[in-house]
């Protein structure tokens, strides 16, 4: 040991302590900030302190906070979160259009995350009279989804884990677009229902997946976002292949229908294809790798299309 080792250590040592504590204070300070965050519907939060006890009302938002970093401070969640599997250890306040306020109540949230056009309008209302601080979250393109994950971050206090997963989700969208961009176009009828026939138009967040990977949606230019169609109007429109969203592991028998028709594109050149509703339907952060399936299975149609 240097022979002066330990005068020195009796001589900075209280000076170290003192620069610890203060650096603790700090960290602490910056940590208890107050935080803001404007939602889908322009909606300004503030908060005091960044959020300790969450509540979300959609399966797609309780992935958005996961992502952001949030899954420790998640204290309830919405029927169907069931991603990822911690969410399922988590208290659950009700079906998404039909919420159990007392259960929310209950779990003293100082942060309640909704859907902004999937939660019944008149519960978050009360939600709010009841001075609940709600976050709705509305993505329409990948950029949203992108955004929602660092809003939440940073009312969480997590916005540097928040802005890599963003940053990741991003990259992986844009690394998409550059492979596929000049791929031959695939004409594409997404199958939501069967029964009655139902699709999505070109505003949903599932359309724009079809157009990255080079395929177009054959009813974009309908005007409800999830309009109900006739069979005569998807022969009509000739697809080149049917997409219909399933559980992974399960059979699309709702497929079935169109093979029948043998004379249509997408039956012709066996392109239909189930891909995995959890990772499409949802507009979470799971988005990216519906994506990459679909782009996988869109290849290949095509292929089956021009061999």
């Amino acid at each position: 040991m240097h022979p002066h080792s330990s005068a020195r250590g009796r001589q900075y040592g209280p000076w170290r302590i003192a620069w610890l504590t203060l650096a603790g204070l700090c960290a602490h300070a910056i940590q208890a900030a107050p935080v803001a965050a404007r939602d889908a519907l322009g909606q300004e939060l503030r908060l005091a302190t960044p959020a300790r006890r969450i509540v979300s009302l959609s399966p797609h938002a309780t992935e958005l906070l996961f992502a952001a970093g949030a899954g420790p401070q998640v204290v309830g969640v919405s029927q169907y979160s069931d991603w990822p599997a911690e969410a399922r250890k988590r208290t659950q306040v009700g079906g998404y259009e039909a919420l159990d306020l007392e259960r929310v109540l209950a779990l003293k949230p100082d942060l309640v995350v909704g859907w902004a056009s999937g939660n019944n309008a008149a519960q978050i209302a009360q939600l709010r009279r009841m001075n609940l601080q709600v976050y709705l979250s509305e993505p329409k393109q990948f950029a949203d989804i992108a955004a929602d994950i660092r809003k939440l971050g940073q009312l969480a206090g997590t916005a540097s884990q928040a802005e890599a997963r963003a940053a990741s989700l991003l990259g992986r969208i844009e690394a998409l677009r550059t492979r596929y961009a000049k791929r031959q176009t695939v004409r594409v009828f997404y199958q939501i229902w069967s029964d009655p026939l139902m699709t999505l138009n070109g505003e949903h967040l599932v359309s724009q997946v079809l157009t990255l990977c080079g395929g177009r949606n054959v009813f974009d230019a309908l005007g409800t976002l999830a309009p109900t169609v006739t069979e005569e109007a998807v022969l009509k429109a000739a697809p080149e292949a049917i997409l219909s969203p399933s559980e992974p592991g399960v059979a699309a028998g709702a497929l079935d229908r169109w093979k029948k028709w043998s004379a249509l594109p997408a039956v012709a050149a066996g392109n239909l294809i189930a891909v995995d509703g959890n990772l499409l339907n949802r507009s979470g952060p799971r988005i990216v790798e519906g994506a990459e399936q679909v782009c996988v299975a869109l290849d290949a149609a095509r292929k089956r299309l021009h061999p």
